[in-house]
């Protein structure tokens, strides 16, 4: 029988699955190391199998299209626990990719599945959680669904996949906004964000999509800002590339970055935009924006780095943008088979290992810090002493002496410049449309390479100047981890707690990742507690929710990824009993059907409810 795309809906699943039992005579005496995404439609995997061939098909099941919505708040029932009653009434919104195949033959990369918005508003006074999930209905999304029949006809390419079924050669459809990377909730709106492209708004009750939020545009004709160019000299070029990339390729002037940042002091968003062309160029243009409660605008800065640098995630501090310039170059072999359609569009670009050191740049949050006479010159960067390729930031703040001499601390996850490759992220095969998790769990002796947390010290004189700057690995901890996160409330200050998703290490054929285990460091007394979901159950992004005053008095949420039995959970940790036996608060199931891919990044919403009470 042919295969077809693997889907979870009741004509395939109609009630609970029992994984038959595979002929061990037709397993490869090697196991392969991709497996496809893609699965026939008459068998599942068992459980009665070596952890080798049940790795890679456990991983592939943290990939499988969900293809359902739910108009209506499901309630989820309770497994383990109960929802206590001093949980603080909010929503977790967290948004990933929902779809990876469509019905004619095409698969894409993880980063370019079609945004899937997840909420789970918790009652603690009810002591339940209800359970909502929609697609987030962007401009790509509308033109690839057929909503008569439901079928889905990829016609975008994306930054990091080439399509089979449909147009490959001189498709210029390559900025797929798919708003699948991040979610905030601000002024009382709710927004998905995508790395190159406007948020989309979404109606925060019923998950309906409102449209494209045109952020940056506005900002940039309402406030003149400050502008700080460095050489001049290609800005001939961007120019000349502006139209092209905007006129063919549809790419927009300014790409927002799909993380952003809130200043709990100031009760400020901070957001941060790169100019389309800066993928092409020696130079990175990033612009910062500002905005109060109420969205207005309060300030606009920009400012032009004579270096080739990609940004995922920043940091700030009280008077600091903080970047990590991870460096990258033109591939010239590799741009033109992108612009052909014969590969995919990130393959222009590569990392570029060329130094030892790591820039890091510290640009001025304020404009009369930009006039000062005294301060460093921001467009030097510090160099770090460790190649390293920053993924996410935790948290970053300052603390001064008497004299006017700084230490900037920075907790981020990152990787080595040898691992980190563009085309195998997640490790996606483009050209096989296969998943392969190896390319994420190296050989024995190489783990240093993976993601990792650190924490970087940078100590300044009273005028700015660079004393000393240290990498570090974050309270000692060594095994691969990502995703770090503290409680909001101390974003931009001292904190002393960072939570974080990690591995236990106990899969001998997935080591490293995906992860099983939540992580608590506690940068005071260097202590490390651990909590871990359990065998062939992975999770994502943990999620802090404060209730009191301490640091750490609050709760844990995290998605839970049974893969074995093909279920997800919400999982409720008390964080301050993290490490101990009476850390899980509660467990929900997700009703089967419902069952959903692996999230990216997450929101919680205190009193912002999707749904009557």
């Amino acid at each position: 029988m042919q295969a077809k795309p693997f889907h979870i809906v009741p004509s395939i699943f109609p009630s609970p699955v029992k994984l038959p039992p595979v002929n061990r005579t037709s397993l490869p005496e090697k196991i392969p190391r991709a497996v496809s995404i893609t699965v026939p439609s008459h068998q599942v995997l068992t459980l009665d199998v070596d952890d080798s061939v049940a790795a890679f098909w456990d991983y592939q099941f943290l990939f499988v299209s969900q293809r359902f919505e739910t108009v209506e708040p499901v309630t989820l029932r309770v497994i383990d626990g109960a929802i206590p009653g001093d949980f603080p009434l909010g929503t977790y919104y967290l948004t990933g990719p929902g779809l990876f195949a469509d019905d004619h033959g095409s698969t894409v990369h993880p980063l370019d599945g079609h945004g899937y918005l997840r909420a789970f508003t918790i009652d603690g006074f009810k002591r339940e959680v209800k359970f909502m999930a929609r697609y987030i209905k962007t401009e790509a999304q509308v033109e690839e669904r057929d909503p008569e029949t439901g079928r889905w006809r990829f016609t975008h390419r994306g930054p990091f996949s080439v399509l089979k079924g449909g147009k490959m050669v001189g498709n210029t459809k390559v900025m797929k906004n798919v708003a699948n990377t991040s979610v905030l909730r601000w002024a009382g709106r709710l927004f998905c964000l995508w790395e190159g492209g406007d948020p989309y708004e979404i109606e925060s009750r019923t998950l309906d999509t409102v449209g494209r939020f045109d952020v940056i545009n506005g900002c940039d004709s309402s406030l003149s800002g400050e502008r700080f160019n460095g050489d001049d000299v290609w800005n001939v070029a961007a120019k000349m590339l502006k139209p092209i990339l905007h006129g063919v390729f549809k790419m927009p002037p300014k790409r927002l970055l799909s993380h952003y940042k809130i200043d709990a002091l100031r009760n400020r968003l901070l957001i941060m935009s790169c100019n389309a062309e800066d993928m092409l160029l020696p130079r990175s243009n990033f612009t910062f924006y500002e905005f109060d409660s109420n969205f207005k605008l309060l300030q606009r800065q920009e400012f032009s780095i004579p270096d080739h640098l990609m940004i995922h995630d920043w940091a700030f501090t009280d008077t600091h943008y903080i970047l990590f310039g991870n460096r990258i170059k033109l591939d010239v072999a590799g741009s033109m088979a992108a612009v052909c359609g014969l590969s995919p569009m990130i393959s222009a670009l590569s990392v570029n290992p060329s130094k030892p050191t790591s820039p890091i740049y510290l640009l001025p949050r304020f404009s009369n810090e930009l006039t000062n006479k005294s301060s460093r010159d921001w467009r030097v960067p510090i160099e770090a002493p460790s190649q390293l390729w920053v993924l996410h930031v935790g948290n970053a703040f300052e603390e001064r002496d008497g004299n006017g001499n700084a230490e900037i601390q920075i907790q981020a996850s990152g990787c080595s410049y040898q691992w980190f490759n563009f085309q195998k992220m997640f490790g996606y095969n483009w050209q096989s449309g296969k998943l392969d998790p190896s390319i994420m769990n190296v050989q024995e002796g190489e783990e240093k390479l993976l993601p990792h947390l650190v924490q970087v010290s940078i100590n300044l004189d009273a005028n700015g100047d660079c004393q000393k700057c240290g990498v570090k690995p974050l309270n000692q901890w060594c095994k691969p981890s990502d995703f770090p996160v503290i409680n909001q409330d101390y974003s931009g200050s001292k904190n002393k707690y960072i939570y974080a998703a990690t591995s236990s290490g106990s899969r001998q054929a997935l080591p490293h990742f995906p992860f099983d285990t939540v992580l608590k460091l506690n940068t005071s007394n260097k202590s490390i507690r651990t909590w871990s979901a359990g065998s062939r159950r992975f999770i994502g992004e943990p999620i802090f929710v404060p209730k009191g005053n301490e640091e750490d008095d609050g709760y844990l949420l995290v998605v839970e990824y049974a893969v074995s039995i093909q279920r997800c959970y919400l999982v409720v940790l008390n964080s301050k009993r993290i490490g101990e036996t009476d850390a899980l608060v509660a467990r929900l199931e997700v009703p089967k059907h419902l069952n959903f891919p692996i999230g990216f990044h997450g929101f919680w919403a205190t009193s912002n409810c999707v749904l009557d009470n």
